[in-house]
This record gives C-alpha cells, structure tokens and sequence, in this order.
C-alpha cells in the first residue's frame, strides 16, 4: 500500500500541469455546451426564418397564380349580371381547366358552401360542405368562405394532396367574387417546406455534435493557446459562414421576386392589353357581320395586327429571358440581333463592330457578357436619353472585351453616390464571378461601360483538321 502511494505521489511539474488542465477542461466544457447554445438558438433563428421566407414566396405564387386566373375570365365576369347563369358555366369551365403541376387546381363555393369547381376531386362538386374541418379539426369550408366575404386571404389546413392520396398541409389563397357569391382560389402543399426544416433541423444537431467531438479532442490533445485559436476561428469562420449564407439566400429570394416580377409586368402590360384589343376587335367584327356592315372586315384585320402584335411581343419575352442565338451561333450575331432589336424598338441608332477570333469565349463568358450589353441598353433606353449607342466586342491577349458607348446625358453622381444602381451592381456582379473588370466612365456628354473577362474564359482555337471552323465568339 505505502508503495502504491509512493507510486501515486505527483512531481511539482505533474502538479502543476494539472492544476492547469483541470480549470482548462472545465473551461472547454463550458465553452463547448455555449457554443453548441449559441449555435442551436442561431441556427433555429435562421430556420424560423428561411421557412418564413419560403412560405412567403408559396404565397406570392398563389397570389399570382389567382390573379392570372381572374385576368383569364375577368371579361366575362366584369361584363356580367350577377344571375347571368350563361356567364358562370363559362368561368366554371375555365376554371375548371387550369390545371397546373401534378396536384395543382382551381376550386370554387359558392357564399351558401355548395362546391362548384374540384377538378382533381370531382366527387366533391354539387354538395354543400358547410363545416367541413381537417383531421386536426381546423374549419375549411366556413374559413374560405368567410375570407372571401372579406375580399381575399389565406388559409392553412390539412387536405388530401392527389399525387400521393396522403393529408399534407396546405396553404390556399382565395379571393371573393362578390356579385356572383363565388369564393374562388387554389393551393399548394408545404410539405416540402416541412421537409427541407426538418432537414435543416438534422443538420444543426450532426453539426452541434460535430462541435462537441472536435471541442473534446482538442482539449484532450492541444496545448492551451492552439485549443483557444482553434475555437476563435471556428466561431468567426461559423459566424462569417452563417452571415454569407443569410446574406446570398436573401438574395436569390429578391432576384426571383424581381425576375418574376418583371415578367408579370411584362406580359400584364404587353400581351394581355394586346389580347383584350383583340378580343374588342373579333366581338366588333361579329356584330358587324350580324348587321351586314361591310366594315367587318376593318375590325377584323385589325384584330389580326394585334394578335401578330402579341405574338412578337411573347418572342421578344422569350428572346429576352434566354435568347437562342446566343447558343446556337455564338455572342457575336447575338449581340447583333440584341443591338437590331433595340434599334427598331427605341429609334435609337445603334452600332456593333466585332473582330471574328479563333479563340471562342465559353458558355459562362458568353453569358455574362450578353447580360452585361442588355442591361447596358436597357439603361440607356430608360435613363441616358440618347440618340447614338456604339458596341464594340474584341478578343486580345489578355481576354476579351465588351464596350458599350452612348452620347446621353451620364449617371447623375449624387443619385448613386455609395449606392449604385440594380443593373450597375448585377454587372458589377457578373464580373466578380468570373474573375474580371467593370469599368463604368461617364460625363455630360455620354457613358462608357467597359466589361472585361480574363483569357482562363477563352477556349483554344479550334483545329482544323476537326470539323470546318466557325466564325463564333
């Protein structure tokens, strides 16, 4: 026994480096149980919060989708009585047809809770539904009713999805036609949401596990300072990691919203006004041609201006969102149809002078700088008021270059001073991303936007022995 003493008896420096190790283990558990706190409570912040977003983006869409519906049939519904029966088979018809999506649809009930519209539960049409609830007893039926009393809303419940015949959760919004005392809408399932947090979920806890085992080891086998640079790194590199991700998913939530956006503008603005004048034009023509007025077929050549109008303006929509030429022939001749288009759209006169090189630039390049020359010229048509825009695209020995010249009136400088435009920015952007330059030089007298891309973007020149060349930037 006294010999097992002797042998349990510690030296100064075994003394010493305990009395050091215990208040540094005690100290690395209780940074190791605040972190994964702090951790847990930040990262369930940020899920509370990329549900939030997400289920606001399901809600923008279902808004979106009841509008589209409404603008479909809003001129039969806008010009009809409200016992005009005729009237409401058709919009029951049409909505009944607009079936999107494996599960998406259209349904209407009536103010008295009769369903009149279920395209993907028919069994449902023709009865009365009044107290309907979910499995968890949510009220369905009287809550949509009761929102599109009060105009449009929306309502979550529990409802059968189709695809799978399960009870998933679902939002819908309605909105309320009040001189038929029609609840119109439709929904999406969440269900998906659900899974992408529950996800998230799981991942927080590997990783909150993941910091206790690394913690652990470090503390078992690293000196003191190589343990506390260890963990002020993996907190700044997690808090830095956390702010970039908030930061970029923030940011392609407003550059959907904002393409969306613009589109629905686009075709609101464009096309339907366009349809409607033709839809004015064909009901002119029929009751020319009920009387027997020779003129209708004024009314009836004018509906086919606008219906050609329409269709060239869903092919300069299309153009617009991803133009062929510029895959199937290369960035030159696209940027010579960009720069015809906007010539004969705007009136203004336009240039564009290329130097066909051998080297093609890739599939990234290409885009970026197309991007960059329509926001360029979307610009100047809303902003330079100029009268002569200049587009130059040459390759050289350190990559290739884009530059974009107009005679306008420049950027106001105190306007975007520290806060430079969307499109400036997006270009500005587009640049980063492939490792480039973006100058912008502008006066009184004109602004020149020089876009450059380095040579790592240039494909080698095609050999000859291949396949014919092709003059392709």
């Amino acid at each position: 026994m006294p010999a097992l003493l002797d042998r349990l008896r510690l030296s100064y420096g075994q003394k010493l480096f305990l009395l050091a190790s215990v208040p540094l283990i005690l100290a690395a558990a209780a940074i190791a149980v605040l972190v994964a706190y702090q951790s847990r409570a930040m990262a369930d912040r940020e899920i509370r919060e990329l549900e939030r977003q997400l289920i606001e983006t399901k809600k923008a869409e279902l808004r979106n989708y009841v509008t589209q519906a409404r603008n479909g049939f809003y001129f039969i519904y806008g010009v009809a009585a409200p016992d005009d029966e005729e009237a409401k088979t058709r919009v029951a018809q049409i909505l009944a047809a607009m079936i999107y999506g494996d599960d998406g649809s259209f349904f209407v009930y009536d103010y008295d809770g009769t369903n009149l519209v279920s395209p993907r539960r028919t069994e449902l049409i023709g009865r009365n539904w009044t107290g309907l609830t979910d499995s968890e007893g949510t009220p369905i039926t009287d809550r949509l009713i009761e929102i599109a009393r009060q105009g449009s809303g929306y309502h979550t419940y529990l409802w059968p999805k189709p695809s799978t015949g399960d009870e998933a959760r679902m939002i819908t919004f309605v909105l309320g036609f009040q001189d038929w005392q029609w609840a119109v809408g439709t929904g999406v399932w969440i269900d998906d949401i659900v899974e992408q947090v529950a996800v998230a979920r799981a991942g927080v806890e590997q990783r909150v596990r993941r910091t206790f085992l690394y913690i652990g080891g470090i503390t078992l086998t690293a000196l003191l300072t190589v343990f506390l640079s260890g963990l002020v790194m993996n907190i700044r590199e997690r808090r830095l990691a956390d702010a970039k991700l908030k930061e970029l998913t923030q940011r392609v939530f407003d550059a959907q919203e904002e393409e969306r956006g613009r589109v629905a503008r686009e075709l609101h603005d464009g096309i339907s006004q366009i349809l409607v004048g033709v839809k004015y034009a064909l009901d002119i023509a029929r009751r020319r041609l009920a009387t027997g007025d020779t003129r209708a077929s004024e009314a009836l050549e004018r509906g086919q201006d606008n219906l050609l109008g329409a269709i060239q303006e869903v092919r300069r929509i299309s153009r617009d969102l991803r133009p062929g030429v510029l895959d199937d022939l290369g960035l030159g001749p696209a940027l010579k149809s960009l720069t015809e288009d906007f010539s004969a759209r705007t009136g203004i006169e336009t240039s564009l002078e290329t130097v066909v090189f051998r080297n093609r630039i890739d599939q990234e390049g290409r885009i970026a700088l197309y991007r960059i020359a329509q926001e360029a010229l979307t610009n100047i048509e809303r902003h330079s008021g100029a009268s002569r825009v200049e587009m130059d695209l040459r390759g050289h020995r350190k990559g290739a270059t884009l530059r974009v010249s107009d005679n306008g009136c420049g950027i106001d400088p105190e306007r975007h001073k520290g806060h430079p435009g969307i499109g400036l920015r997006n270009m500005q952007e587009r640049m980063d991303q492939l490792g480039g330059s973006l100058r912008v030089l502008s006066s009184q007298s004109g602004t020149v936007i020089e876009a450059q891309i380095p040579l790592s973007h240039l494909l080698p020149p095609e050999e000859s022995s291949a396949q014919p060349p092709r003059a392709r930037a």
